[in-house]
């Protein structure tokens, strides 16, 4: 059956000698695996195109008993001119798109946090400052629309036991935004390293209860240790 969607890449690998496989987050049909074929040869426009956090219109042929879907045709659905400008927002948007690739499992539609995606890489293309809380903000729509919706109150998860997620001066008004799905980014908190660790760590401790492979996220570890 042809199909046509709105997808974001994820990620991509080489197979044979002329083609690739693209991880995809479809807007109707949810995580999917497709073989584009001849993306390597050095005029096709499909190599540009099936590069991580790409916006995508697709036509594709979907089978869902495959693995594997056959892309027949690619063009740009947004295109991101600030992003692969600047180190720091290319790290955060291949933050979003790892994550989501880690989180999501195959065809399973979730249109609302694809669109989640979409306004986060958006923000971040188009904001100035604060793409950790476009981050953050992110990982608890994850956790909200995948069915895990922090309760604060909590103290534990399955045994689990979970940090304060109120510990710094900040960190609660932070949460209580997320919880409302107010323009965080308007607040112009100025965080401190107390409050971001706070955060973090209570986002990223919720997120590693609820989806195994979520300790080593090689994006975060990138953005730790070169912009620290």
């Amino acid at each position: 059956m042809v199909s046509q969607s709105k997808a974001i890449v994820l990620k991509r690998f080489p197979y044979g000698e002329t083609s690739i496989i693209a991880k995809c987050f479809v807007r109707d049909k949810g995580k999917l695996s497709f073989i584009v074929h001849g993306a390597r040869r050095k005029k096709s426009p499909k190599s540009a195109h099936f590069q991580p956090s790409n916006c995508l219109d697709l036509v594709f042929y979907y089978k869902p008993s495959r693995n594997l879907q056959t892309v027949s045709k690619s063009s740009y659905s947004a295109t991101w001119n600030k992003i692969p400008q600047d180190f720091k927002k290319i790290s955060y948007a291949m933050a979003l798109v790892e994550l989501s690739d880690k989180c999501l499992t195959e065809n399973d539609p979730n249109i609302e946090l694809y669109d989640e995606l979409f306004r986060a890489l958006q923000t971040i293309e188009n904001n100035t400052k604060n793409d950790n809380m476009v981050f953050w903000f992110f990982q608890y729509q994850v956790l909200s629309k995948l069915g895990f919706k922090p309760d604060f109150s909590q103290a534990d998860i399955n045994n689990h036991p979970l940090p304060n997620p109120y510990k710094s001066a900040n960190s609660k008004m932070v949460f209580e935004c997320f919880e409302k799905n107010e323009s965080y980014l308007e607040k112009n908190l100025r965080l401190t390293p107390e409050d971001r660790h706070a955060i973090s760590n209570y986002l990223n401790s919720c997120l590693r209860i609820h989806f195994e492979g979520l300790n080593k996220l090689k994006s975060l570890q990138f953005i730790r240790q070169t912009l620290n």
